[in-house]
């Protein structure tokens, strides 16, 4: 008789849920603040009203889970994702992406007191071989697809120029930087908290919607989300099938890694075009 109901309850769950990763596109992709803040005051409502006096219980809280992404996300969206390298810019991204990520945990763990952020490094031990096959199929396809996606959509052009040792130096940080906070904020923080009370599925897919939402603003335009979609999703089922942030992350960074490489090559003409397909 309790399957069933908490079977049931990961159904109903599913709407503020759904409300509260719907504000990202509301923020990131539409730019309507305001819809967005309205997505999370609904989907946090929903979850309290759903969840009536088990809010405050020792017990994982869907209310709870659901507010900790709604402060991470409204800590992002209170600045342009616009690309940029000079320092202020690189400093307000710093500060927003890093508290995006360090006030849901810093909540989490010392006023919710459930500790339901984690970042399990290693996770699952030692990697296997598909594992380091994998790694080789994301700088294959990252060679492969990229240089075409950047430069014939033009999308390149949301990012700055860089044609100094400077800028370049700024610009592999930057990437790296980011590549690396994806992992942190949609797999361990968005993702984890959505598993607590959905099934995988629903909370790979949801956690996509808000990934996707915020590589739109950042630059990741055009035709981009047919790429930034599966990589969402295919970072959630690596990181189940794993239990790794470790391996996420590296795999992160090698196809940022080509990302880099790509808008290096863009922006500079002849530069680097021995090593692509397609050049500028």
């Amino acid at each position: 008789m309790r399957e069933a109901v908490d079977t049931r309850r990961l159904g109903v769950g599913i709407v503020p849920a759904a409300a509260v990763c719907l504000a990202a596109p509301a923020f990131f992709v539409l730019l309507q603040p305001l819809l967005g803040i309205a997505l999370l005051v609904i989907g946090v409502g929903a979850a309290v009203a759903l969840e009536r006096g088990r809010v405050a219980a020792s017990a994982p809280s869907l209310a709870r889970d659901l507010s900790l992404i709604a402060m991470g996300t409204l800590v992002v969206s209170s600045i342009s994702l616009e690309a940029k390298l000079d320092t202020l810019s690189m400093l307000r991204f710093t500060l927003a992406l890093g508290g995006a990520v360090a006030l849901p945990y810093a909540v989490s763990r010392w006023v919710y007191r459930d500790r339901a952020i984690r970042f399990p490094w290693r996770g699952g031990g030692r990697w296997r071989g598909w594992q380091w096959g994998w790694l080789v199929a994301v700088l294959v396809l990252g060679w492969l697809i990229l240089p075409f996606y950047f430069i014939t959509s033009g999308v390149y052009r949301n990012w700055p120029v860089v044609d100094s040792p400077d800028l370049i130096g700024r610009l592999f940080v930057g990437v790296g930087a980011v590549g690396i906070w994806d992992e942190l904020f949609f797999i361990c923080t968005v993702f984890a908290l959505l598993r607590r009370h959905l099934p995988d599925a629903a909370a790979t897919v949801l956690q996509a919607v808000v990934f996707v939402s915020f590589l739109w603003e950042l630059g990741y335009r055009a035709w981009g989300p047919v790429l930034t979609i599966p990589f969402a999703l295919l970072q959630a089922v690596i990181f189940l099938k794993t239990r790794s942030l470790g391996y996420v992350v590296t795999v992160h960074l090698l196809f940022d890694a080509v990302v880099f490489a790509v808008l290096v090559h863009a922006h500079n003409p002849g530069l680097l075009d021995a090593f692509f397909l397609v050049a500028p």
